[in-house]
Formats: structure tokens, sequence, C-alpha cells
């Protein structure tokens, strides 16, 4: 069959074509798998959502618009989202603080930045490592964790003033950095 375009297997996936189907999956099952696996960390719930994310890329196949990315891009989307879906879906398990040092480092480089290759979310990363060490770490606690303020500095062992200041202050140079036609340029 050689080596079809990837707009051509979707279209084939959307009207049913079995061998055209079989192709798609087998083509884009690894990248699919490496990002769930790379968001929950779990083998088997990561194999559950490579296969939601097939399903649902046969259901919506008819409304890929190619002027909105790669089929690629589009697929591993799908599974970001259903990944993330998942992991809030569990119960959540608290964090050492300790340990958040390297989370944040893992926020800007995954195996997950690479097969998205999303630029808001690649922006997003890098505007949150320019951050200083503590802002970074206070806003990662109350707006991924969903810690209160009050949390933030119980953990941190600050004073709740502090903390609000440091959730506040990364929030704000966030949002420059964000806005900012030379993004990043701003952050210090």
């Amino acid at each position: 069959m050689g080596r079809l375009p990837d707009e051509a297997l979707l279209s084939g996936l959307a009207t049913g074509d079995p061998e055209l189907a079989v192709t798609f999956v087998r083509r884009f099952q690894h990248r699919v798998f490496g990002v769930a696996m790379a968001v929950t960390g779990d083998p088997q719930l990561a194999e559950d959502i490579a296969q939601q994310t097939f399903e649902r890329a046969w259901r919506h196949a008819q409304i890929y618009d190619s002027r909105r990315g790669s089929v690629t891009t589009w697929l591993t989307t799908i599974a970001h989202n259903l990944a993330i879906d998942a992991v809030r879906a569990r119960r959540t398990e608290p964090v050492a603080p300790e340990d958040l040092d390297g989370l944040v480092g893992v926020v800007t480089e995954t195996p997950e930045q690479w097969a998205l290759a999303d630029e808001a979310s690649s922006q997003l990363r890098a505007a949150l490592a320019r951050l200083p060490r503590e802002q970074a770490r206070a806003l990662v606690m109350a707006g991924i964790y969903g810690m209160t303020a009050q949390q933030v500095a119980d953990s941190e062992n600050i004073p709740l003033g502090t903390a609000k200041t440091r959730i506040r202050t990364a929030m704000a140079k966030l949002r420059m950095t964000l806005a900012s036609p030379n993004r990043g340029d701003h952050v210090q």
C-alpha cells in the first residue's frame, strides 16, 4: 500500500475501511500510548486511554481540520486530554513539598512536550520554568494540585501573606509573559 499520508489514513478510518483503519492505528499507536503513559504513569490506564483515543478519532474523523494542525497533533491532543481527564478522576494523592522541585522540572521537559508539539503549552512551560523557584512551586501547588494559599503556606513553612504574594506574583508574570509579543522577555 506504500506510505499513505496521515490525512488519507484518517479519511479511510472515517469511511470504515478496515485496512486503512489498521494502518492508521499501527502508525500512531506508540505515540498515542506514549502520551498517555507520560501523563498517567500507569501502563494499563495508558492502554485504555489509547483505545479511547482511537475510538474518538474514528467517531470524529470527519471534523478533522488540517488548517488547525497535523493529524499527529490532533490525535495526540485527544490522547493528552483523555489522559488528563483520567488523572483528574483519580483520587488525588498529596505530594511532598520536597518532591515539588523534581515535578516542576518535569513540567518543563517531558516526552509529552515533544509528542504534542503544542505551541501554547510549550510557551506556558517555558514561562513557568523562568519564574523564581519559590514562585513556580507556589503556583504549581495552587494551580495544578489545587492547594489553597493556606495549604501552600503551611507546606512551605511561610506566612499566609507570603504564599498569596508568591501565587499572585507568579500569575501576573505568566500573564505578562504570555501576552507579550516577544514571549518570555519579561519574566525576572
